[in-house]
């Protein structure tokens, strides 16, 4: 007769084994995310992307736009899709509720075998920047009509509307995250947005964040000053503070110490959001990345390195503002996009277009 082993024990030994997760709300959000932007004319196909991200581990995935080849390929795979309304799109979501239940019958509950986290209604939208203010109107009834599609489909329960704004466009510059709030131009158009993210069940504030623009337009919230904190190396001490390469280069803000450029925007974010009525919600970076060419800081080394220390800082600590929420975040971007203006803006990929990685990176065991 076999002896019975108590459930405590069997449960033990499977974890110990590593054939059982348990899994806490902070450690889902540890998985890094990758962004597929296709602004190019020399990239695998969708249906090649998606099985790519499958085969290296990748467990979410942002689309710009509702790519049907992508959608197809992601169907019951387990990726977890953010799925975009294109700024271009925003003025007819915005202004008819049938127009917004088609583009969810459309591009979502024609595809509901697959795995929808976000719908982000706009992208790196301003009501003062040259190229997206004529957006700006549109994004909030946007968002309304679409949530109303969501509900009026049964899918509220699946998915989350949100929006992506951009961190350097969106906030007053400050110098340490504590004193960071948005800027006064922005608040009619970003306060109703945080209260309808407030209301719909703290919907996650989705944000844009780019530590290499910071670096090369030496912004202040990588502070000239740091060089003095060089330690004797060869290298910036500011590059240090922008790519996660060490923890003696530092930022003291109150009693809250910076090591990384990254935590700095987070928490800029968070406590604008404070300011103006959004505590509640937590910070999803929705793009962030570092470039491989097209400019002396843009090598394959820097990125290596930034994106690397992105992903296990993210995956193993919160930010010093709010030290027990691991930040969701999306790697900008799978592949190079050779149809973008600027020749930095050409060379953000992880992978090379012909699907090899361009250096080391483990989206496994996360």
């Amino acid at each position: 007769m076999h002896s019975r082993v108590p459930l405590l024990v069997l449960l033990l030994s499977l974890l110990s084994a590593g054939f059982l997760q348990i899994t806490s709300g902070d450690e889902q959000a540890q998985q890094v995310g990758v962004c597929y932007g296709t602004f190019a004319d020399n990239q695998p196909s969708a249906q090649e992307a998606v099985a790519l991200v499958q085969s290296v581990g990748i467990q979410r995935m942002r689309l710009y736009g509702p790519d049907h080849n992508a959608l197809q390929s992601l169907r019951n795979n387990g990726v977890q899709v953010v799925l975009g309304v294109p700024n271009e799109q925003l003025q007819g979501v915005a202004s008819s509720q049938d127009k917004a239940n088609q583009w969810i019958q459309d591009n979502v509950k024609n595809y509901q075998d697959v795995n929808f986290r976000f719908i982000v209604v706009g992208n790196g939208i301003t009501p003062y920047h040259d190229q997206t203010s004529q957006f700006a109107e549109f994004v909030l009834p946007a968002m309304q009509n679409i949530q109303n599609a969501i509900n009026a489909f049964g899918l509220q329960n699946r998915m989350r509307v949100t929006t992506a704004v951009d961190q350097s466009e969106i906030l007053r510059a400050s110098y340490q995250p504590s004193q960071a709030e948005f800027r006064e131009e922005a608040r009619e158009f970003i306060d109703p947005i945080i209260q309808f993210l407030v209301k719909n069940n703290n919907t996650p504030f989705l944000v844009n964040l780019h530590p290499f623009f910071s670096f090369i337009h030496r912004k202040e919230e990588i502070p000239t000053e740091m060089e003095a904190q060089a330690h004797g190396q060869l290298r910036s001490a500011r590059l240090d503070y922008a790519t996660f390469r060490s923890s003696l280069t530092k930022v003291q803000d109150g009693p809250l110490t910076y090591t990384n450029v990254f935590d700095s925007m987070v928490d800029s974010i968070h406590s604008a959001l404070e300011k103006a009525g959004g505590s509640s919600l937590n910070v999803v970076v929705s793009e962030v990345g570092w470039p491989t060419a097209g400019h002396y800081a843009a090598n394959m080394d820097n990125s290596r390195t930034h994106n690397v220390g992105l992903m296990n800082h993210v995956r193993n600590y919160g930010t010093p503002k709010r030290p027990q929420n691991r930040v969701e975040t999306y790697l900008f971007s799978l592949f190079d996009e050779n149809k973008k203006d600027q020749e930095v803006d050409r060379h953000w990929g992880i992978f090379w277009n012909n699907k090899q990685a361009k250096y080391d990176i483990n989206f496994q065991n996360q």
